[in-house]
């Protein structure tokens, strides 16, 4: 059996991983931090009580700015696979917490890679890059496109980045790097755009809400599913040599076109709820991101199949349902039609 160990286990990434590695086989370890406040309703569906036999799901306290502790629990673990997901994620909040978001988003790769080495443990590390890191580099964008970083976070992203590389070239590690186009599901943070404009648009239906306040409408992004991408980063670590790929649907909507599809499906006209807040721009903005995953597609065999205007249409539907509301019922079908039946966003037992 497998042992795979998940930083951000907490996250829609991890949780969907953690999901779809159960359904291989794999014994799970994922670290979470100290809180007060549990923060783990992504995962609450796969707790397993350690006094039960048979038990392949345990979490660790830990965090991404303890060496130390990282060090200790990569050796007691021995894990054969390492997904390095836990960050400091959110770019409009990189600007406020630049410092933050360097230490955890950036040194935190180094001090799993420092402790992997230490370690002696022959694990694989994949860790989670992001297209942000290329900014405003011309699209579309590839493995070889030069990085121009646009915030905090994507600055963070690129040292971390290299640094994978770095071992992998000095080390002999097999650190791969995984650059994920943005990717949406239901469990993605309830702060990002994509969640906030299917959220907030059940709460209007329901009559929480009156208006859903945004920022910059006429950014583009290339959006996917987030399950489909979590099959790519495991993909990535099974292959014979370490290597870094982009991986995107190849074609981007903006924001505009998202919240359009959104109020379209769910039967509203955007117009009479929308209003722009200022404060959601970013000092310095990424205005078009635009895969070519053409490596992944050849060397993985992996490509997109859940389309755009399905993604709006599953987030729609599980934000319905989550007020209390009857939906059009088609996100369901659609996991069905695609072949994502380990995923269990629709299962609220």
């Amino acid at each position: 059996m497998k042992k795979a160990l998940i930083t951000g286990i907490t996250g829609q990434d991890g949780s969907y991983l953690a999901d779809f590695l159960l359904s291989k086989g794999y014994e799970i370890h994922g670290i979470i931090r100290r809180s007060s406040s549990l923060n783990r309703s992504r995962i609450d569906h796969l707790y397993q009580d350690t006094h039960q036999p048979n038990v392949r799901f345990f979490l660790h306290y830990g965090d991404l700015a303890d060496s130390e502790q990282l060090t200790d629990l990569i050796y007691n673990v021995k894990p054969d696979e390492i997904y390095h997901l836990g960050a400091q994620s959110h770019v409009r909040v990189s600007f406020d917490l630049p410092e933050y978001t360097s230490n955890i988003t950036g040194l935190g790769t180094t001090r799993i890679l420092e402790a992997l080495r230490r370690s002696g443990v022959a694990a694989r590390f994949y860790q989670a890059s992001s297209s942000e890191m290329f900014g405003a580099a011309t699209p579309p964008q590839s493995e070889s496109t030069p990085f121009h970083p646009r915030s905090p976070y994507a600055a963070a992203k690129v040292y971390a980045y290299w640094m994978a590389r770095n071992y992998r070239e000095g080390y002999n590690l097999f650190a791969c790097n995984g650059i994920l186009f943005n990717h949406e599901s239901p469990r993605r943070g309830e702060t990002f755009v994509t969640r906030k404009i299917t959220r907030t648009l059940a709460r209007i239906k329901s009559g929480k809400e009156k208006f859903l306040y945004l920022g910059n409408l006429e950014a583009k992004r290339d959006w996917g599913f987030a399950p489909e991408y979590v099959e790519a980063m495991w993909l990535i670590l099974q292959q014979d040599t370490p290597d870094d790929y982009v991986i995107g649907t190849g074609e981007s909507h903006s924001v505009r076109e998202f919240m359009d599809e959104s109020f379209s499906y769910a039967g509203l006209d955007w117009e009479e709820y929308v209003k722009i807040d200022p404060k959601y721009y970013r000092p310095t903005e990424v205005e078009y991101l635009h895969s070519d995953a053409s490596k992944a597609r050849t060397k993985l065999g992996w490509q997109a199949r859940v389309t755009f205007q399905e993604i709006v249409r599953i987030m729609i539907d599980y934000d319905l349902e989550a007020e209390g509301l009857a939906s059009p019922g088609e996100g369901r079908k659609i996991l069905a039609r695609k072949n994502l039946g380990w995923v269990k966003d629709y299962d609220r037992s």
